[in-house]
């Protein structure tokens, strides 16, 4: 598990001039567990997610969307915060085919 600071630049900017949704955040957290064997993969994945379990009662919902994996649980508008709604609006704008929708998509 890594925990990385959010710390002095971050806090700086306005919550509402970037898309990331928690600058009032002072950590973002990490889970992971990695093998060379295969063989693994389902037992690293339950701890994974046992551990998340464990400590979600203690966090806020939502996190830094470049952390999410593809099956996250965390929806969209949870990672982005207050800043979601904005970012559909420009998502209707800019991509209203959602050409650009891998990972954490927000639709338009």
């Amino acid at each position: 598990m890594h925990l990385y600071p959010i710390n002095r630049a971050c806090h700086r900017v306005a919550s509402d001039a970037t898309a990331f949704g928690h600058r009032d955040a002072n950590f973002s957290m990490v889970i992971l567990a990695a093998s060379s064997y295969p063989a693994g993969d389902a037992a690293n994945t339950r701890w994974v997610r046992d551990c998340s379990d464990a400590v979600a009662p203690h966090l806020e919902v939502g996190g830094y969307v470049n952390f999410m994996d593809d099956d996250e649980a965390t929806p969209a508008r949870a990672n982005y915060g207050t800043n979601f709604d904005r970012l559909v609006k420009i998502k209707r704008q800019y991509d209203p085919d959602n050409v650009f929708r891998v990972n954490q998509n927000i639709a338009p």
